[in-house]
């Protein structure tokens, strides 16, 4: 009975994983940004944003240290280029904590579906970090010391969150490249200018538009008013300010969008593609540059008639751009009407761009305001002047 027993123990013993395989946290490097650039035909150049630990107690820097360093390599593919960076790096490279992958504007032109294998592959990275295009190198990018944030990835990171533009996962990159209609898109960064010539790097980056792929290639951007468009057409906004100008009235009105739903209904009728849009919004009046009191049924109905035709004019510019100029889908009809008409779409997938670009495209707008603020008159101007009718 004994000898059964030691038997059951070792074996359970010899089952056991342990530590072996443990790799200590002063051992991981932590990469919190990763930019890639073009070299060449048959060449990337990856940089990685790696925590500095010590910069949290002070170092032997002080305040001034900074809290990343930067290493760089080339190579003829990112695990290639990774393999030459871990060379200058003391620590294993840990990709877990990385939330921002920046590509540069001259490799996304050259396309991009080569190296986004290897993050989908690797069991490291993130399926939900955030991927952007930048104007100039990428690399530099990572190099700025933000005034605000901790590092130029935490600035970044936190834009894409609080959803004032476009936002794009590894995971939303991946079923765009995937997709048939062969179009994604992705939100473009820069640095703004920085106000010390003596600091060049004390500066931030910014989300300034959105960059439009075919094939995986990159083939041109939208501004920030035509990324508008495309975010109400994906049903994406979340965030934002109309400002809006009533007929007739001099001055501004502001409205912030607290709901909204757009709903996308594809037709086919008579061998004729057609899209129908049905958007319906709320907002709230954040400022009043008009001399309406904007608190009669009468004046309510005149801003939101202004907000229905500030939207659409957000939507005919945007179509008129990525259905018309780029011909790329990245407002997802082609889903739709995939997922309506499975025989129809597969019978002009291949001509897809096509159909797309000359597809009718009708909009309905509901704009509703619910609440004109704390007070019921323009601020600042006297009462004689104000328009109650």
């Amino acid at each position: 009975m004994k000898k059964r027993l030691a038997l059951v123990l070792w074996l359970c013993c010899a089952c056991l994983g342990g530590c072996w395989d443990r790799v200590e946290i002063n051992d991981v490097a932590l990469v919190t940004a990763v930019a890639m650039d073009f070299v060449s035909d048959r060449a990337v150049e990856l940089s990685v944003q790696v925590f500095v630990p010590r910069s949290l107690s002070g170092g032997d820097g002080g305040a001034n240290e900074a809290m990343t360093l930067i290493r760089s390599a080339e190579g003829v593919n990112i695990a290639d280029a990774m393999s030459k960076v871990q060379l200058k790096i003391p620590r294993k490279v840990f990709w877990g904590h990385c939330k921002v992958y920046i590509y540069g504007q001259e490799l996304a032109r050259h396309g991009l579906e080569e190296y986004i294998d290897y993050y989908a592959r690797h069991p490291e990275p993130r399926n939900r970090a955030f991927m952007y295009v930048s104007k100039g190198k990428a690399s530099e990018l990572l190099k700025i010391m933000p005034p605000l944030e901790r590092y130029s990835a935490e600035v970044v990171r936190k834009l894409s969150e609080l959803e004032v533009g476009l936002a794009v996962t590894l995971l939303d990159l991946q079923k765009m490249f995937a997709n048939p209609t062969n179009a994604a898109a992705l939100p473009m960064i820069d640095m703004m200018k920085p106000p010390k010539k003596e600091r060049p790097q004390a500066t931030n980056p910014y989300l300034f538009g959105t960059a439009v792929f075919k094939n995986g290639k990159m083939i041109g951007a939208l501004s920030d008013r035509t990324t508008q468009g495309v975010l109400w057409l994906r049903d994406e906004v979340s965030s934002t300010t109309v400002t809006i100008k009533i007929k007739d009235e001099r001055g501004f009105v502001s409205l912030n969008p607290i709901r909204e739903k757009t709903k996308l209904t594809p037709l086919i009728e008579n061998g004729k593609w057609k899209m129908l849009v049905d958007i319906e919004t709320e907002g709230d009046i954040v400022q009043n540059g008009t001399k309406l009191t904007l608190n009669t049924p009468e004046q309510i109905a005149r801003a939101e008639e202004g907000m229905r035709e500030d939207i659409q004019t957000r939507i005919r510019l945007a179509l008129s751009q990525v259905q018309k100029e780029f011909k790329a889908d990245i407002v997802n009809f082609g889903r739709e009407f995939h997922r309506k008409y499975p025989k129809e779409f597969a019978a002009v997938r291949e001509n897809w761009d096509q159909v797309f670009s000359e597809l009718e495209v009708e909009t309905k707008i509901k704009a509703f305001i619910r609440r004109p603020g704390l007070i019921s008159v323009p601020g600042g101007l006297p009462e004689a002047e104000v328009q109650t009718n």
